[in-house]
């Protein structure tokens, strides 16, 4: 039936088709009752939590097939990566390095490419991820980095900006508990290796860049 959900920590449109049924998140975010969240928000994996999606009714899809054959059906799922980038302190990427990535019960041995990314497909319900840096030729064998899968908050938020800072290796703070000093500090050593007016505020100028350089 038809309604409202108010989204939560943690999930993203792909989550929230997947828990509801339906098999691409396009059918909600695509109908006309959420048209201004789709422009507020513009990336369907980075919701807000209390931002309110429309959920529509699914509809039965009729196929009319002879009843004397056999018939083949294929249900077609848009795929659903997680992407990361690996840098060391220099901003130079950790390339060609061996990892272990665990999400949820599925462990998995990848390898960064030459620009230190990973891209692996995940199911639309795994929320908690861990990756392992598992090559001796880096100084950073044996780190493990905590990832949370929907968790990150829109760059227009604080708690957005304090994540994408301490992704890229600025000391912003912790995302549950802001320190006002430290997100400063980090906002202007941000301004200050990008080139933007140094002032401490992450006004629309370095919220651009912040989400550029992030990546989302």
């Amino acid at each position: 039936m038809a309604g409202n959900y108010t989204v939560q920590q943690g999930d993203h449109l792909s989550k929230i088709a997947h828990a509801m049924g339906f098999s691409s998140y396009h059918t909600i975010w695509d109908h006309p009752n959420n048209a201004a969240l789709k422009q507020q928000r513009q990336n369907p994996n980075v919701l807000f939590p209390g931002d309110v999606l429309f959920i529509p009714d699914r509809e039965t899809r009729e196929e009319s097939r002879p009843t004397d054959q056999k018939h083949k059906f294929q249900k077609k799922k848009p795929d659903l990566k997680l992407r990361l980038t690996l840098e060391d302190i220099y901003e130079k990427p950790i390339a060609n390095a061996s990892c272990v990535l665990m999400l949820g019960g599925d462990t998995r041995t990848v390898t960064t490419d030459g620009s230190g990314k990973i891209e692996q497909d995940i199911k639309p319900d795994v929320h908690d991820a861990t990756l392992t840096i598992q090559d001796a030729q880096t100084p950073f064998q044996g780190s493990q980095i905590a990832i949370k899968i929907g968790d990150l908050d829109p760059v227009t938020e604080v708690s957005g900006q304090t994540a994408r800072l301490n992704n890229l290796g600025y000391c912003a703070g912790a995302v549950d508990q802001p320190d006002a000093d430290a997100f400063e500090s980090a906002v202007e050593e941000f301004q200050c290796d990008n080139n933007l007016t140094v002032d401490g505020i992450c006004g629309p100028q370095t919220q651009a860049k912040l989400k550029q350089a992030h990546g989302c």
